[in-house]
């Protein structure tokens, strides 16, 4: 039996005699914290007691250096496996390193307290306040969540059909799991690079208006680049503001601002998983790890309420599948022809406030008075919306050529699923 196998066991039975209900009725969130609790409890309360040099020994002092997130995954796992002496050498290495983990001196202050006596909950301390201890426990379970469960290898985000050739990095957030994951874009092919705990809004996601203290679900990318000497500490060692409302949003009434990714404040590592005004907010050594990623104006952020992944022959079929959408587009543009192009164009289309009929008048006269037309599109890239909205953001380079105009320009598109097929329903400069 493996140990985690035995955490299991350990919390069935502590859950049978607390009157709760086990295995699949319980909620992830109870299941995966009692597993952390279970691992604690699981051994006699004088198990701690017996230290062995050899076990101290074991210190990772001696291995290179590591982050902050892995060495608390190693303490998770030495729970875990039971090793409890060895959980607590380490978790003393990490706070020295990090005195301001907060949830790193709550699991020291679990292990020192089960020498003395079972645990019957994570920060099973007196007199503490709940509200803190509740925020640490939440952020002992997403973290242990994280650690067990790891995105699927042989999977990618659905969301990123294709990026530019100059986007390096894209960065999708899943609000349900408080993660964020950047990803390596090399040669057209992306690959998991690194992950992070984060923090949402305290009222969760799916942002509707200024000051519900929701993160915005949708597509964005990141604005500028705010330094630490222009801020304050609240905001830690930077911050990269993002497009919230973005154009879709505008059109769905969606209002506020102020959405970006910063850090924390001096005294605080890191923050519960629900505890911003709807910024993503990262500790300041993964913010400025992140940091080296980060492109103004080009990286995408993909911020999802669960992450749906697929396998990359899929993703590639749906990549396929949408550049002949936008070829089709162009083709038929090209073409001259006024009412197969305008197929192609939702009957709710607006930009700049034109609506679908302005547009079609304006196209026609202006299509009317070309004698060829030449259009050109590189540099494409195509990301899916990750919320219920069924649309994607389309963006390219345009070279436009004909009888009597030659420019070239930065292009952004809307394409919204209706009845079945992709059109078009905004249109603007990139």
């Amino acid at each position: 039996m493996t140990a985690w196998s035995r955490a299991r066991s350990r919390i069935r039975s502590l859950s049978s005699r607390a009157g709760l209900r086990t295995g699949l009725a319980c909620r992830p969130g109870m299941l995966l914290g009692g597993m952390l609790l279970a691992a604690l409890s699981i051994t006699a309360p004088d198990a701690l007691a017996k230290k062995s040099s050899k076990s101290a020994s074991t210190d990772s002092t001696a291995q290179p250096a590591v982050s902050v997130e892995t060495q608390f995954n190693q303490v998770l796992d030495e729970i875990g496996k039971q090793r409890f002496d060895v959980a607590l050498v380490k978790v003393e290495s990490l706070i020295r390193a990090r005195p301001n983990f907060h949830l790193a001196h709550l699991v020291k202050g679990d292990l020192l307290l089960a020498r003395a006596r079972p645990l019957h909950n994570i920060g099973d301390v007196q007199n503490a306040p709940p509200e803190r201890l509740a925020d640490l426990r939440e952020e002992a379970i997403v973290r242990l969540r994280a650690l067990r469960e790891r995105p699927p290898i042989d999977q990618l985000p659905r969301y990123l059909l294709q990026l530019r050739s100059e986007q390096k990095n894209a960065i999708v957030v899943d609000t349900k799991r408080a993660r964020l994951y950047v990803f390596a874009h090399q040669d057209g092919a992306l690959r998991l690079m690194s992950d992070y705990y984060i923090t949402i809004g305290k009222r969760g996601s799916a942002k509707l208006r200024e000051g519900d203290q929701k993160t915005p679900i949708g597509i964005y990318h990141v604005t500028s680049s705010l330094p630490r000497q222009k801020l304050t500490d609240f905001y830690g060692s930077g911050a990269f503001p993002i497009n919230y409302p973005n154009e879709w949003d505008k059109r769905q009434g969606r209002s506020g601002h102020g959405i970006w990714l910063h850090g924390t404040p001096s005294d605080t590592y890191s923050r519960p998983p629900r505890a911003s005004d709807g910024c993503v907010v990262l500790s300041n050594a993964d913010l400025d790890q992140l940091g080296k990623s980060v492109q103004t104006g080009l990286t995408p952020v993909v911020i999802a309420e669960g992450i749906e992944w697929i396998k990359n022959d899929e993703l590639l079929r749906e990549r396929k599948q949408m550049r002949e959408v936008v070829e089709q587009w162009r083709t038929d543009w090209e073409s001259r022809n006024h009412e197969r192009y305008m197929q192609h164009y939702s009957r709710n289309f607006s930009s700049g406030g034109v609506n679908h009929a302005s547009w079609d008048r304006q196209k026609q006269q202006v299509n009317a008075g070309k004698e060829w037309l030449k259009i050109g599109i590189s540099n494409l890239s195509i990301v899916r919306n990750p919320g219920q909205e069924e649309f994607m953001v389309v963006n390219f380079e345009q070279d436009y050529r004909s009888s009597n105009l030659h420019n070239q320009m930065r292009k952004r598109q809307y394409w919204v699923k209706e009845s079945g097929r992709w059109r078009i329903i905004y249109e603007g400069n990139g």
